[in-house]
């Protein structure tokens, strides 16, 4: 049972409490974990974002980020003394949600363990949800791992404008 456990890392503590658990699910089967980081338009144009009126390649900064990422993963699970490989998707074929949901079914996984942030209301419908897209569409079960609730609020950076507006 759950011998082969796919896990999307994104550096966040909310992926790191995911990888803890499938890390604990691993040792109690016997299984291995395959740890996987997306890189996505969504990535990249940030990137582009954050370094305009540098010279380099935006890509590449990109790519060495999520390796580092997947790398300092990959030595906490083999700490725990579980099986684990890495794969970093960076070929802009679909969404996240979709590449995940690809990479589960080419790998042969019996599980996929995401961190999720549980956010409602508004948070939810402005920044989505990649973790209800993959339970929706994931050929595999789904273990969803619940952030604190101090980590809810981590990535979100909007408010809702204050005051009486004008009905007219």
């Amino acid at each position: 049972m759950y011998q082969r456990i796919l896990v999307p890392v994104d550096g966040s503590s909310t992926s790191s409490r995911g990888l803890d658990e499938a890390i604990q699910l691993a040792k109690l089967t016997g299984g291995r974990l395959r740890l996987v980081h997306v890189i996505d338009e969504l990535s990249f144009a940030l990137t582009m974002d954050a370094y305009v009126g540098m010279a380099g390649n935006w890509l590449e900064e990109l790519r060495g980020g999520a390796l580092k990422l997947l790398e300092a993963a990959r030595v906490k699970a083999t700490e725990a003394g579980v099986q684990v490989d890495t794969v970093l998707l960076d070929r802009f074929k679909g969404t996240v949600h979709d590449q995940i949901a690809a990479e589960a079914l080419a790998c042969k996984a019996d599980l996929i363990v995401i961190g999720t942030h549980g956010r409602r209301g508004m948070g939810r419908w402005v920044m989505g949800s990649s973790a209800e897209h993959i339970l929706r569409i994931a050929p595999v079960p789904v273990l969803l791992v619940r952030a604190p609730e101090e980590a809810r609020t981590e990535h979100e950076r909007f408010t809702l404008p204050s005051g009486v507006l004008a009905s007219q």
